[in-house]
């Protein structure tokens, strides 16, 4: 898309941008409240007051629209990957702030991502490509990380690479299903719960560790 230069450029992209979440945000809500199939485009465009024509601007069919709802959290996700991966942090850190970023990021978006994980089957089969390449990325590093660690000494061999991934995904992917904002414990606090269980497994008997350490960064609040 061309960007409009001129004086009047930051308010068309503010418009433009409010413009779709206010849509996405319409789909989320309609979706939870009574399933994709169930939902027309114009339920949507009704309860995100704009008109059709503004949501087909912006996506190019209501299964984009789906895939949107979790693309905007996986992107945050890959983002956070490749900063902490990028920081060069020991492999016990760099999973601790790995896991962190994660569940701070799902919990932050928990309406989203149960939605998406009760309809992504819905999805088409390119967006259903997209999604799958996208958490290969993610599931890959970390398998990748435990790997190197395992094959340096740095964690111990207790478990395949890929055992602990699922493991790791396996709590952070169901997180949705019963994390609560106003739970009683801050997603800090269940990224460091996690992790700690995860690396009391992994480290090996002479490292050091430190009980439930909130990874650099992890502010979100919330709670389960």
């Amino acid at each position: 898309m061309t960007l409009i230069t001129g004086p009047s450029t930051v308010g068309v992209g503010e418009e433009r941008s409010g413009t779709r979440q206010r849509i996405v945000a319409a789909a989320v809500a309609l979706f939870a409240e009574q399933g994709f199939d169930a939902t027309s485009v114009t339920e949507v465009v009704a309860r995100a007051g704009v008109a059709k024509g503004a949501l087909y601007h912006h996506f190019a069919s209501k299964d984009d629209l789906l895939y949107e709802v979790y693309r905007e959290l996986v992107d945050r996700q890959l983002a956070g990957l490749h900063d902490i991966l990028g920081r060069g942090l020991p492999p016990a850190d760099a999973l601790r702030e790995l896991i962190a970023d994660l569940v701070t990021t799902t919990a932050a978006r928990a309406g989203e991502a149960k939605v998406f994980l009760r309809e992504s089957h819905r999805l088409g089969d390119a967006n259903q490509a997209r999604v799958r390449a996208a958490r290969r990325s993610i599931h890959d590093a970390v398998t990748d990380l435990v790997r190197a660690a395992q094959a340096a000494g740095q964690f111990a061999p207790v478990a395949s690479p890929e055992m602990v991934t699922f493991t790791v995904f396996g709590v952070i992917n169901e997180l949705p299903v019963w994390y609560r904002a106003d739970g009683p414990k801050q997603p800090v606090e269940i990224a460091a719960e996690l992790s700690e269980l995860i690396l009391a497994a992994l480290l090996p008997p002479a490292a050091g560790r430190v009980a439930h350490r909130p990874a650099r960064g992890a502010t979100r609040k919330g709670r389960t």
